[in-house]
């Protein structure tokens, strides 16, 4: 199984529903280690670290989000792989 990294950038109504909280469930879930914080217009981002799998799982989920959620956009950048520990939110 190969491992990866992927920060993704989630844009539409992702902040005051949830998101945050709902993906790090979602990751820890999948055995997916990294972040979810809100950015400043509004949109969050999320990086994912973990086997490939479980990463893709997680990135098909950030498009539908928790109930509340209006996910317009995710955009995926590859970035080098990252060992760690757990999923937090920020």
């Amino acid at each position: 199984m190969s491992k990866c990294s992927v920060k993704a950038t989630v844009t539409g109504k992702v902040q005051g529903v949830w998101y945050r909280r709902s993906t790090q469930e979602q990751a820890l879930r999948h055995g997916v280690t990294g972040y979810a914080k809100n950015l400043p217009d509004g949109r969050v981002e999320v990086l994912l670290c973990g086997e490939s799998g479980a990463v893709n799982t997680v990135i098909e989920w950030l498009w539908k989000g928790p109930p509340g959620a209006r996910v317009t956009h995710v955009e995926l950048e590859g970035v080098e792989y990252r060992d760690r520990d757990a999923f937090v939110t920020l």
